[in-house]
């Protein structure tokens, strides 16, 4: 559970000024990982950062962005991604901006309308599901965002390995990883990551509902984008299914990543440079005393 005075559910109107969302002006879904328990312990606050993207960073932003630490950016978007929608991140005094792409065709937010929509005839089976409330998510839903996350734990490891070296390496170094909305590439890096650490399923699991709340200011904007799409009207559930962010996706997910890889550390073993002794080193670093 938490450990900060945050709130406890993402419905209320609140939360955006609470732990663990921080105020940086322009920026949509921003807050840190800190303060999840990894009994006796809590994850540290205000070290890795996780977002929306950042093109419309205000000044203001800006300035908050370098007060609270953070010292690079890693951008997870496609170079089409970002030229489609005219969404560069502005140069930031004092930050470096990465890019390490894990987008093809089909992981960007609008060719997940198109995903969804091819979805809605296939036949499911959800006995690895068992444990979940289904009545909450659709079987198909839940499905294909499992299997769209499984896809990205593919097309985005040199990315994921990348960030991790870089967290591992310098760690005194707090930086800020996106996308587009910060929930789908991005919220599978931080499932690894909290993973790594040692976070509960249930804490990984709210941290990514949070995504619900940090866009909700925005949404309306985001599918205004989507819209442009034919499969948006011709799917306008499949969209909605798209944008949204249930814990039960994410607890199915980290099923995934047990069952089929072995878990994350094992997972990352495989597919980046990361050694066990990594593993150890980002638990001393970025776990810490309540």
């Amino acid at each position: 559970m938490f450990q900060q005075d945050s709130v406890s559910s993402t419905e209320s109107p609140d939360i955006l000024s609470l732990p663990p969302f921080v105020e940086v002006q322009g920026v949509i879904n921003i807050r840190h990982i800190g303060g999840y328990s990894v009994d006796p312990f809590i994850t540290k606050i205000n070290t890795i950062f996780r977002s929306g993207e950042l093109n419309n960073i205000t000044d203001s932003g800006k300035e908050q962005l370098v007060a609270l630490g953070v010292k690079h950016i890693f951008d997870l978007r496609s170079p089409g991604e970002i030229a489609s929608y005219k969404s560069a991140t502005p140069v930031i005094e004092g930050v470096t901006v990465s890019h390490v792409p894990a987008s093809l065709q089909g992981f960007d937010p609008v060719s997940l309308v198109s995903r969804l929509e091819s979805f809605q005839t296939d036949v499911v089976d959800v006995s690895d599901f068992h444990f979940l409330v289904l009545s909450v998510v659709s079987t198909l839903a839940l499905q294909t965002f499992v299997t769209l996350y499984d896809e990205i734990l593919t097309i985005a490891s040199s990315s994921f390995g990348t960030i991790f070296r870089h967290i591992v390496d310098k760690p005194d170094e707090p930086c800020l990883v996106h996308c587009t909305a910060g929930k789908d590439r991005t919220g599978v890096f931080f499932a690894l990551l909290l993973m790594v650490l040692g976070v509960s399923d249930e804490d990984i699991a709210k941290d990514y509902a949070l995504t619900t709340a940090g866009l909700a200011p925005v949404m309306p904007i985001l599918f205004e984008r989507f819209k442009k799409q034919p499969a948006y009207a011709k799917n306008p559930v499949g969209a909605m299914n798209m944008g949204s962010s249930k814990p039960e996706c994410m607890l199915a997910t980290l099923n995934m990543i047990r069952k089929k890889h072995g878990g994350a550390e094992e997972y990352l073993k495989r597919n980046t440079s990361l050694k066990d002794e990594d593993f150890d080193i980002l638990r001393t670093v970025f776990i810490t005393a309540p």
